[in-house]
Parts: structure tokens; C-alpha cells; sequence
């Protein structure tokens, strides 16, 4: 083998694993372009010739020892959330793997923190129902961990199999975050450039959830619209109040909600033409324009 292509050693606990160290090790594979042989152990030796070193030895240097085990840790975000081993080789390896700090950002705040934060015993959120638990991301991974009435001799092979499987997650879930963080420019411009900032309109097919995320941080949107990726009909939608709630700015009229392009009531209601369906819940409409869009929004705003 050429000395170009020797393989990286990485170097986690044995026994039991965990979503954080499955997670580390998905991140360095990719960092290595799967360059790399996982060696769980505990032995003071071979840890010694590892590359990368995690979630064992409790050491951190940032650069090749990334543990949280120690006497203190190894720190905590601004948000108190403490450091796993996830969360300490992201932060050191995340932007060069997504190009970019803004697409490393999301991949934290969305998969790393909450990993992070079950590992470390701290309570991400709070649950609305006391005899419910939340299920995570990471439960997905940990389910493929043998049971008690399972044999435990093929640990190290499933948690092989397992790092795979994360390692295709964290790829798309870069994709995506790489996708937003442009998406998210496009709406800051449009925001920017609307005549009319209590009605943003977007001629682009962006997902939902990312206008919902940029829109609430500012005080005048009311109502944004944007094109239907499938029909080639157009969709207006209340801005949230803020980015941590469902409750709109200002829902459409009572008069319109529940009501759909095959009920006369509809366009008598609205006064437009090819509307085609307006929630029951008074968030969201849709209509065969983006004329047809603008009136509604339009209308609603004085409604």
C-alpha cells in the first residue's frame, strides 16, 4: 500500500457504545474519505498509536485527543451544553468537512448538540406529557444494540455497520445544511428588497421550515409567498410569531378556513378567482397564481 493511501487509526472505548462515539467516528471517516480503521480498545498501547483518539484516555488537545471524561471536561457551548466526544471532533473538524462555518453551525445546533446533551445527562427540552419520552436521532443507531437476551461477542462488528449507516446521515444531512445556508440568502434578499415587508414573496421552491426560520427574526412579515414545487400553483403562509412556536402573526379570516376549490363558498369568500384550498387551521393557502397569491395576502392583511 502506497504511504498516501496508509490508513488513519482511530481509536474509541470497547464495550458499550454510544451515540457520541459511533457519531466521531462516522465524522473522521468522512474527514479521511473512509481512509481509516476503528480499533475500540482500552489498552494504554494502542491507544498510543492512534491518530485520533475519543471518547477514551481523557485527554483533549482539539487536535488528535478529543475526550470529555475528565476531571472537568473538556468545556461546554455558550449554551451550557457540555462537549461529547461528537461535539468536540465537530467542532474541530466540522467546517472543513461542510466548507463553510454557516453549514457546520446548522449540523451543530440540529444533530451535535442533541447528541451531545443526551451523552453529558443533561435535558435538552422539556416534555409536554410526563409518561412520554422523546425519541431521538440517535435512539435510531442505539436500537441495533444487542439486548440482554443477545449475544454481546459481535458488538465491535454492529458498531462497524452502525458508523456506516451515520456516516451516510451526516453526508446528506451536510447536503442539506449547504442547501439552506443559500436558501436562506435568497430569503434575506428577498426580505430585503420587498416594497412591502408584511408580504415576502419568493419566487424560488424553498422548503417551509427554512422560511420559518429566517422570516419570525424580523418584526414586519406577516404573510410570505412562495411557488408549489409539484402543482405550479403558488402558496401564501402566516409568518410564526417567533422561531420557538407554531402560532402564526395573523391567521387568515374564519370566513375562508376548511373550504376547498370544489365548494362554491370559496371563491365567494375570498373574492379570488382560482383559489384552491384554504386551511382549517387558518396558516396556509393555496391558489393557482401568483396574482391570485398576492390578493389573498393582500386582502387577509386588512381582513
Amino acid at each position: 500500500m502506497s504511504i498516501f493511501n496508509k490508513k488513519k487509526i482511530l481509536v474509541t472505548h470497547n464495550g458499550a457504545f454510544h451515540a457520541d462515539d459511533i457519531f466521531a467516528s462516522a465524522v473522521l471517516s468522512i474527514l479521511n474519505k473512509n481512509q481509516v480503521k476503528i480499533i475500540r480498545t482500552r489498552d494504554p498501547k494502542i491507544i498510543a498509536k492512534g491518530d485520533y483518539v475519543y471518547d477514551v484516555s481523557g485527554e483533549y488537545d482539539g487536535i488528535r485527543f478529543f475526550d470529555h471524561h475528565q476531571k472537568g471536561g473538556a468545556g461546554a457551548r455558550a449554551n451550557g451544553i457540555p462537549y461529547s466526544s461528537f461535539g468536540l471532533v465537530w467542532r474541530a473538524f466540522g467546517e472543513e468537512i461542510c466548507g463553510s462555518k454557516e453549514a457546520a453551525k446548522i449540523i451543530d445546533e440540529k444533530i451535535v448538540q442533541s447528541v451531545d446533551s443526551v451523552d453529558n445527562g443533561i435535558d435538552l427540552m422539556t416534555p409536554n406529557f410526563e409518561d412520554r419520552k422523546f425519541y431521538s436521532a440517535s435512539a435510531i443507531f442505539l436500537a441495533c444494540y444487542p439486548t440482554w437476551k443477545e449475544n454481546t461477542l459481535d458488538v465491535d462488528k454492529i458498531f462497524g455497520k452502525e458508523v456506516k449507516r451515520v456516516i451516510t446521515l451526516l453526508k446528506r444531512e451536510i447536503q442539506v445544511a449547504e442547501a439552506d445556508v443559500e436558501g436562506k440568502e435568497i430569503i434575506l434578499k428577498a426580505y430585503n428588497e420587498a416594497e412591502n415587508k408584511q408580504i415576502i414573496i419568493l419566487d424560488k421552491t424553498l422548503p417551509r421550515y427554512l422560511i420559518q426560520d429566517v422570516l419570525p427574526k424580523f418584526t414586519e412579515p406577516i404573510y410570505f409567498i412562495y411557488p408549489s414545487g409539484y402543482s405550479g400553483s403558488w402558496k401564501v403562509e402566516a409568518v410564526r410569531k417567533n422561531l420557538t412556536t407554531y402560532e402564526s402573526r395573523k391567521l387568515f379570516p374564519e370566513l375562508w378556513r376548511g373550504l376547498m376549490n370544489n365548494d362554491p363558498e370559496l371563491v365567494k369568500a375570498t373574492g379570488v378567482e382560482d383559489i384552491q384550498f384554504c386551511h382549517q387551521s387558518g396558516f396556509f393557502i393555496q391558489v393557482g397564481s401568483k396574482e391570485g397569491a398576492k390578493k389573498l395576502a393582500e386582502k387577509a392583511l386588512i381582513a
